[in-house]
């Protein structure tokens, strides 16, 4: 197991009230030795005016999953934070309105002392890469 803090589904949830993920509808499913999975409904809060997923909120949902792994693979979160330093996406395939949700999952491609970077796959309910997403966070001391 790569977390360094305690978490389960209901926890991250708890702490995606009241925030973007709240509004897109993102709801942590799972989380394993080494991953994370999240849904995102593909509904009028998250799709663009031509009624496909939107790639900004596909952005959005890997963002948020890279900086949940990340900040639960930190030993004290009283003495360091996470800080995005890139996020690339490549929108691969379309998901249209009303579809069931996509799937977000990620894994850790490095988790180092200042730098961690993370993968974040997104699949459509017949399990095809819609987007693939790379996250680099720096880990930072707080003040």
């Amino acid at each position: 197991m790569i977390w360094k803090q305690p978490t389960n589904e209901i926890a991250i949830n708890e702490m995606g009230k009241n925030t973007l993920m709240e509004t897109l509808g993102i709801q942590v499913i799972e989380v394993g030795p080494d991953f994370i999975k999240a849904t995102m409904p593909v509904d009028h809060r998250t799709v663009q005016p031509f009624r496909i997923l939107h790639g900004g909120a596909s952005v959005a949902l890997a963002e948020s999953l890279g900086s949940f792994a990340g900040t639960l693979c930190l030993e004290n979160l009283s003495t360091h934070t996470i800080v995005g330093v890139e996020i690339n996406a490549n929108h691969l395939k379309a998901v249209k309105e009303g579809e069931p949700p996509v799937v977000g999952t990620v894994k850790p491609i490095r988790i180092g002392k200042t730098i961690q970077v993370w993968q974040i796959d997104i699949c459509n309910a017949k399990n095809q890469l819609t987007c693939t997403s790379r996250i680099t966070l720096a880990v930072i001391p707080l003040k």
